[in-house]
Parts: structure tokens; C-alpha cells; sequence
């Protein structure tokens, strides 16, 4: 399939981004496209790279995917571990053979008849972001078309993954904005206090038990009152 067309298929996928799906619904659509243009006896994962050289799956096409992604995790060694943080992409043509993961590989063939393998590393500008993980359960299933046709996706497959983890956080941040205003609220009307001692009071109680002051505001909001405090 031409870069073009994988072009096209992407940029469907972002206009739905906008349309204000997360991450999790943005990784299903892209493992899904992945799978529709690569063809037949595919599976796909996308994971995410966190601190501490760990990675969280938040989309798959089966559960041979999403379990290739989360072994790789447990086991700690992988393609989709080497291309979230080392190589721009990872190809592994025979897994029955390969030495580079002794625990993970044989496991992924016995358990899952996965056979081969390609990862390619997911960036926005110099923001690493993780891997697009593509199984087969054929031998050799990734010529340099293939691997090409990977690196296409991977690219449009990044800005789509980014521009919703910018649309997640916004809503966090309205999500957290919008307790503390409720929290503010309740102390105020049920403690008499003005605004200003009324967060200087979920201040106190998040230093005091070491919380985000968010996670304070939402403790208030759903006892309608400081927990621990008698409600009337």
C-alpha cells in the first residue's frame, strides 16, 4: 500500500482524535490500522515508554498482542522495550530462533504461534513516545516494504497518540480545577470560612497526608465535608 494511502488512514484517525477520543480509544484505531495495512495474519500493540525503562500497553488488536506487549514488561527484555528506547525500529524474522529475547521469543511462539515480529519506535519532534508493535504469525512476514510502510505509520501514528494525551490532560486539569472548586465550595458553606482559609485548609491536609491537593478536593466532595470530620 502507498505512503499515501497510509497518509489518508491517518488522517482519519486524527480527525477522530478531535472528536475527543483518549489514549486508549486513539492506540485501539491505530493497532487497528496497522493490522489493515499490513495485512493479513497481523496483530498490533502500541505501547507507551515511561520512567524507569517501562512501557504500558494502551491498545491491541487481540490478546496476543496486548499479552507481547505486557510480557515484554514482566520479563523485562524485547523488540518493543528495544524500540520504545534504543533503535528506531526492531525486526525479529524468526522467533523460534531468536537469541536476542531467550525468555520472551519462545514464549510468544509457544503460547501465541507468534512467529515474527516488527517494532517501530514512535517520536513527536525529539518527544519519544514509545513503539508500534506489529506480530505475525508467519515467518518472515517483513520485507523492507513492510518495514517502510512501519515507519510511515509510525510517524502519523505519534502525532495522533501526542494530540490525545494533550486532550487527556486538559480534561485532568479541568477534571482537578473543577473538585477543588467544589471542595472550596463545601468548606465555605459548611465550616462559615472565607475562601482564602478554606484552602488554606485543603493545603493543610494535603501537606499533612502528603496527597495532591486535587486528590484532597475530591475526598471533600464525596463526604460532602473534611473526611474523618462528623457530617450533620
Amino acid at each position: 500500500m502507498a505512503s499515501d494511502e497510509i497518509s489518508a488512514r491517518m488522517a482519519e484517525i486524527a480527525r477522530e482524535v478531535q472528536s475527543g477520543d483518549d489514549v486508549g480509544q486513539v492506540g485501539d484505531r491505530i493497532c487497528r490500522a496497522a493490522v489493515e495495512l499490513l495485512g493479513p495474519h497481523t496483530e498490533s500493540g502500541i505501547s507507551i515508554a515511561q520512567r524507569g525503562r517501562r512501557v504500558d500497553n494502551i491498545g491491541a488488536t487481540s490478546v496476543a498482542a496486548q499479552r507481547g506487549d505486557e510480557l515484554q514488561v514482566e520479563l523485562r527484555e524485547g523488540p518493543c522495550l528495544d524500540a520504545a528506547w534504543e533503535h528506531e525500529q526492531v525486526v525479529a524474522s524468526d522467533l523460534a530462533r531468536e537469541d536476542r529475547w531467550p525468555q520472551w521469543g519462545p514464549r510468544m511462539v509457544a503460547d501465541y504461534g507468534i512467529k515474527s515480529m516488527l517494532c517501530t519506535q514512535l517520536f513527536t519532534n525529539d518527544r519519544q513516545l514509545g513503539a508500534l508493535n506489529i506480530y505475525s504469525t508467519e515467518r518472515d512476514a517483513f520485507d523492507d516494504e513492510a518495514q517502510e510502510m512501519a515507519r510511515v505509520l509510525a510517524v502519523h501514528a505519534a502525532m495522533a497518540v501526542a494530540s490525545a494525551q494533550q486532550i487527556d490532560g486538559l480534561r485532568l486539569a479541568n477534571d482537578r480545577r473543577t473538585a477543588i472548586g467544589k471542595a472550596l465550595g463545601i468548606i465555605m458553606v459548611k465550616y462559615d470560612l472565607q475562601d482564602d482559609l478554606a484552602f488554606a485548609v485543603l493545603q493543610r491536609l494535603s501537606s499533612h497526608e502528603n496527597r495532591k491537593l486535587s486528590d484532597i478536593a475530591q475526598d471533600v466532595v464525596a463526604a460532602r465535608g473534611l473526611p474523618g470530620q462528623p457530617q450533620t
